[in-house]
């Protein structure tokens, strides 16, 4: 009688590849395939960047106050009338002559303005300069997402999906096209969150390595970690709520998530006490990192403001140089309530303005830029127009994404559709409050939750296509041509909405038949 053998069985995963995972495939093509999809994203954003040669929508304060900030070190009054010919002085190389007097009184913090106007030193106060570090900014949010992508879905090929989409995004592609704040506020939030998932990957390895070389630090509350990734990620977020207070949000909801990853973290390395070490042993890196840094980056980010005596609402400075942020502490204060009181106020109507719940329909994007002329396209009327929108074939998605996300963080307490979430609190259940007080806001708010919509999308795509198994092939077949099927859609969709995106030429019966709705017009 033969004797069979049998295959031994796999020995029991380690400590190491339970908690950390390495990310399969090849290293290089886990950084090549990311920066190919940023060098397409990149061609996307300064292609013709300059045009329209036009001051476009708030560019006519931004793009002046980060001259300000070059010129004074402080946002100063600059002339509103008549407003056009501010914009000609500033248009035709003569920026000097649109100065008024003294300090003008400003809505946002200086962040996204300094950042402007390094554009504006390396190619002057034309519309390609005051653009340029959008797009520069826009294009790197792509790259920073494909690699977060690949992280936390294990996967290269979703990483540059998760870019890819994107890159394709109407509204990112607008608002990194134009010298307005939010792609800068969409960029440090990105950023802090890749730096804290980063941390979740190190902290994880750590434990796995220290709890198998002494596994007697397990019985208490686990060894010290150290979390380098999570000061970067503090000076990040400093920096988001440098650009517009609307990254506060996202800062508090992440600290409560990083929390709650601590906690994981040790319970699932097997630490008797998970949450007294992930307070105790975690807790200090979290308050410092998490807590006091950000706040000392912010009050950073108003130097120029402190260093001198022109700024709205600034005394006049202490003799000692050394003195003179220390002596502006409390007008700085001050000045903060005023904007608070600004914010608070800002009730009035606006033809493009939209409520929380319009923004995940698409229900009233914002036209930045709009003109027409007659027979310059070989037609009776021709339209030019940038459009901020999202593409469709994208943020529809999103809304069922989301379903999704809700139902494996629920069942199955996945960590990655957790962090989705705690992005939709921030980026969209936050501006809930404002919205029911009547306060004005628009569409390009929701620009910071966009990364984790697609986030959102790609992880439902990963759920499609299946885990990587030898059988059965055919299922993982059909789950890559759906999810490539999508790609290509919100392709088509992005390529078919790229006229109105960029201010191209096209016929008025091109241009209509890309209003979808009425309310687009």
């Amino acid at each position: 009688m033969a004797v069979t053998e049998t295959e031994p069985a796999p020995a029991p995963p380690t400590l190491r590849e339970k908690l950390a995972p390495r990310v399969p495939g090849s290293v290089l093509w886990g950084w090549l395939g990311p920066l190919l999809v940023t060098v397409f994203a990149g061609v996307l954003r300064f292609d013709r960047l300059g045009v329209p040669r036009a001051v476009v929508f708030d560019e006519t304060y931004y793009a002046k106050d980060a001259y300000a900030l070059l010129r004074f070190g402080y946002e100063h009054s600059w002339v509103r009338e008549p407003e056009h010919l501010a914009d000609q002085l500033f248009l035709g190389g003569k920026a000097d002559q649109i100065w008024a007097e003294g300090g003008s009184f400003i809505a946002h913090p200086p962040v996204g303005k300094w950042m402007i106007a390094v554009g504006e030193l390396l190619f002057g106060v034309t519309p390609f300069g005051w653009r340029f570090a959008a797009a520069l900014t826009g294009t790197l949010s792509v790259l920073i997402l494909c690699r977060v992508a690949r992280r936390m879905t294990g996967n290269t090929l979703l990483g540059c999906a998760a870019g890819l989409l994107l890159a394709l995004d109407g509204l990112h592609l607008v608002t990194s096209r134009t010298a307005l704040l939010d792609v800068f506020l969409m960029f440090w939030v990105l950023a802090g969150f890749a730096c804290l998932v980063a941390d979740r990957d190190r902290s994880r390895r750590i434990l796995a390595a220290r709890l198998e070389a002494d596994p007697s630090l397990g019985f208490s509350l686990g060894p010290w970690l150290g979390h380098p990734w999570r000061v970067l990620a503090g000076l990040c977020f400093g920096l988001a709520c440098g650009t517009k207070w609307s990254a506060a949000p996202f800062l508090a909801v992440f600290v409560l998530m990083v929390v709650l990853w601590d906690v994981g973290n040790r319970r699932a390395a097997g630490v008797y006490t998970p949450v007294g070490g992930a307070l105790t042993k975690d807790g200090a890196a979290t308050l410092l990192g998490l807590g006091v840094l950000p706040v000392v980056t912010y009050v950073a980010t108003w130097s120029g403001w402190l260093f001198t005596s022109g700024g709205w609402g600034r005394g006049t400075p202490a003799g000692n140089a050394l003195l003179r942020p220390f002596e502006g502490l409390p007008d700085l204060v001050r000045y903060h309530r005023e904007i608070l009181s600004f914010h608070n106020g800002l009730s009035s109507k606006h033809p493009y303005q939209s409520w929380p719940w319009d923004w995940p329909i698409l229900r009233k994007p914002v036209a930045f830029f709009y003109s027409e002329k007659s027979r310059s396209c070989g037609a009776g009327t021709c339209s030019r127009e940038i459009l901020g929108i999202g593409t469709p074939a994208l943020w529809w998605a999103a809304l069922a994404a989301l379903v999704v996300i809700v139902f494996l963080w629920l069942t199955y307490r996945d960590w990655r559709a957790g962090a989705v979430l705690a992005a939709y609190v921030a980026g969209w259940a936050a501006w809930l409050p404002s919205a029911f007080g009547g306060r004005t806001m628009f569409l390009f708010y929701a620009l910071p939750l966009t990364p984790f919509m697609v986030l959102g999308i790609v992880l439902v795509l990963g759920l499609i296509i299946g885990p990587e198994r030898p059988h059965p092939r055919s299922r993982r077949v059909a789950g890559s041509v759906i999810a490539g099927a999508y790609v290509l859609l919100v392709l088509l969709n992005f390529w078919y909405l790229h006229p109105v995106l960029t201010a191209q030429t096209i016929t008025h019966d091109m241009w209509q038949s890309r209003m979808w709705l009425d309310s687009w017009i």
